[in-house]
Parts: structure tokens; sequence; C-alpha cells
């Protein structure tokens, strides 16, 4: 006989109506797989009443209240599709204290309150699908969780921001202004009105807590993550990467040493050569690197109503599985049943990289010995450095550029607080760290 498992989806936006579209078109091939029939026994929204499509007509419960699925006896799963910190919580919360299975996007909701929610879930032995809160379409919490359990993973280097790899992009291949492109990527669909998450790096940062958590086995606060957003990268910095064989990324970055971890979103130099700089638009990538497996690289689209709605179902899916088999939870929440102790994240001061730098100085004698004497004095090794000509966006400077070799953190913090003292220094300099060789 078949299971029948009902699901509840709050929020009815993009990804929740993609969701549902994913379900109810795709119900024969569902039930063909699984021998589940998966019911979206309902859906609330809050303006419900201005939403008409072909799907609602088809649903039992059409309603403003989330409470009225979170209560209902007949729902198994409750889907959270709201976004934000406060009522998306609240409806999470209740969900779980009622004994729901959970299947959530909301990325900024695990990272913020992670370590309330994921406790509460086990407490009342029920699951939290949580796919498509990183990358969209891209399987990769499941990935993690289930098909490298074997391993220990020891990098994450991934661009997990569409918005933000999509205006690196435009730069790169038309060479305009950040706030030129910004204000195209809005018109075409692909930044927010307020689109600070994205550029700022919150997003990414986010996400990263998230795949941090489970690749480190140990829960990794937002505010442990270090970000760096993209608002302040130029043309020139662009070009001149070009000249050294590079692109510029955005990149959300974990890597483990024994008993340390870093955790980083911030611009990057990366090689041509690297797989990472072939991503480009709105496409999400993230590269693993685990001690059996070896390297691994999941990539596809990272947003959408499309990909991120069968992500969504896909979590159902699996939960729905789990039901018809007499199974509450099959695999724990984040990967693993204990967590890792004394694990201890780098501050970014302390974390080894090489840099670009790039200062805007006065065209005078003496300012590149000058410069060089302040980097020596603090231990910094430069590998290569250049000289444009005059800047027309600054009148009477010449932009300097210096590769370093790698070097700690601190020692360029504190030969950048030097050198932008200098009255030869006519802009805040610039710099950007450098992955790969």
């Amino acid at each position: 006989m078949d299971k029948v498992v009902n699901v509840g989806i709050i929020g009815y936006g993009v990804v929740g109506k993609g969701t549902v579209a994913a379900l109810m078109d795709n119900y024969e091939t569902v039930k063909r797989k699984t021998g589940i029939d998966i019911v979206v026994k309902g859906v609330a929204d809050i303006t419900i009443d201005k939403k008409q499509d072909e799907y609602l007509s088809k649903i039992d419960i059409v309603t403003k209240d989330a409470m009225d699925l979170i209560t209902n006896k007949d729902i198994h799963i409750i889907v959270e599709l709201v976004g934000g910190y406060t009522f998306a919580k609240d409806f999470v919360i209740k969900a779980l204290e009622n004994k729901k299975h959970v299947v959530t996007a909301n990325k900024a909701l695990l990272a913020t309150y992670g370590k309330e929610i994921f406790p509460l879930a086990k407490k009342m032995g029920v699951d939290i699908g949580f796919e498509a809160s990183v990358g969209g379409g891209i399987p990769i919490i499941r990935v993690m969780k289930e098909d490298l359990a074997v391993n220990n993973i020891l990098e994450i280097y991934s661009i997990i921001n569409g918005t933000a790899n999509y205006i690196l992009t435009k730069m790169t291949e038309e060479g305009k202004e950040f706030a030129d492109v910004l204000k195209d990527a809005q018109k075409q669909g692909y930044a927010e009105a307020d689109p600070t998450f994205d550029i700022e790096g919150i997003d990414s940062a986010h996400k990263l807590s998230i795949l941090s958590s489970i690749a480190f086995s140990t829960m990794v606060d937002m505010d442990k993550v270090f970000v760096e957003g993209i608002s302040n990268i130029k043309p020139i910095d662009i070009a001149i990467a070009k000249e050294f064989g590079c692109v510029i990324k955005l990149l959300a970055i974990a890597k483990r040493h024994g008993n340390d971890i870093e955790v980083r979103v911030h611009p990057t130099m990366i090689p041509f050569t690297n797989t990472l700089a072939q991503v480009n638009g709105v496409f999400n990538a993230v590269y693993l690197k685990s001690d059996r497996t070896g390297p691994t690289l999941h990539y596809g689209q990272g947003a959408g109503s499309v990909p991120t709605g069968a992500a969504v179902a896909g979590d159902i899916i699996n939960i729905a599985r789990n039901i018809a088999s007499n199974i509450n939870v099959r695999v724990p929440v984040l990967g693993y049943e204990k967590q890792e102790e004394n694990i201890n994240i780098i501050d970014i001061k302390d974390i080894h990289s090489s840099f670009y730098m790039r200062l805007m100085v006065e065209d005078t004698p003496g300012v590149l010995a000058q410069v060089g004497l302040i980097l020596a004095n603090n231990g910094i090794s430069v590998s290569s450095a250049l000289q444009r000509e005059s800047s027309v966006e600054c009148s009477g400077c010449v932009p300097l550029v210096f590769m370093t070799h790698e070097v700690v953190g601190s020692q360029i913090i504190n030969a950048v607080k030097e050198i932008d003292a200098k009255p030869f220094i006519k802009e805040k300099t610039v710099i950007i760290r450098v992955e790969g060789n």
C-alpha cells in the first residue's frame, strides 16, 4: 500500500512556487521513484489572496496563517521559505515543537540561530533538510554529510553568491565600474534593490558558516567568519590581475590545520588556470579537498525558482522516504553525532597568504624606495612590482602595484597602516589576497 506524506509550505514567493511546481508537475516521477504520494497539503502566505495560479486551486489548505499548517495533525513536513530571521525563526521553532520535520532554504537563519535550532530538532526527534540553503540547485549538503562521510574534509574553496560573481564577471569582460555593473544586475533581476548582503559578502558568509560546520564537525558561528565584500574593486585591479594571469573572484574559503580552522570570505585573485576562474555569471561552484577522495568540484545554478525549488523538493523527498520507512532521523542534521571539541578559529591577522597591493601615489622620485623600505621593515618579500601610467581617476597619481610572497596577515596590515600615513599616498591602499600558484 502506498504511503502518503503531506507537506505544508510557508511562503509562496519565487522559491515557494518553484517547490510546489516541482512536486506537482513531477508528481508521477516522484511517486514512481519513491512509491510515496507526496502531497502539497497546504500553502501559507500573508499575500496569498493576491497569488492566483494553476497550483493553488489544487491545494486543500490555502491560508494567510502559518499556524494553520504547523498545528495541522495531517501535515508531516513543514517547509519554511519566508526568509529572514524573525517570523521564519518563530515558524521553524513552532514546527519543531509540534514534532514536524522541517525543510528550509534559509541560510541566514541557520547560520545565525543554528545552535538553537539544530539541538531542538534532535530533542524532538525530527529532521531538518537545508540542501537549498547553499548553492541553490547544487547537491552539496547531502554530499558532504553522507557521500564524503569517510573523509576528513581539509579545504573548501567556493563561489556561492551569484550576484557578486555576475558583477565581477561583467567587470572583467567589459571593463566597467562596479556601480554601473551593479545597476545592470539590478535591472536584469540578478541583484536585489538592497544588494548589501550579496556585494558585501554576508550571504556568502552565511553559506560558508553552514558548509564549514558540516566539514569540520563543529558549529561555526557566523560572527567567526571574516567577511569582506567587492564594492571597492576597481577596473584597474581587474586589468592588472589580467597582466598577472589572474582573475578576481569573491571566494568563500575554509581550511583545516589540525585543530585550527580558517573561515573567510573576501575578493581573491586566482590564476586563469584555476578551475574556479572559469565559473562565470550567476553560476556557483564548491571545490572540496578531502583526505581520502581528494579534490571534487560541484558546479551549477546557485539561485532561481526552478533549481532552488528542486533542491527543496529533494529534501522533502528524502525525509518522506524516512517517514515511509518509519525512520524519523537517519542522518544527524549536520552529519555527525558528536561535535569535535577544542577547535580554534584562526584570526584573519594570523592567516598566511600572498597579497596584491595597489597604491595610488604622487608621481615623484623616491616613492618606490620609501615603500620598499616599509615593506622590508615589516618582513614582506615582494615577488613582482610594477608602475602604471598616470591615472585618470586620480590627477597627478600613478598606480604602484606589488605582489608579495606568502606572509602573515598582520604584516600586511601593519605595513599598509604605515604606508597610508605617508603624504605621497593619495588613496587608501587596496589589498587583495592571492590564492593558487
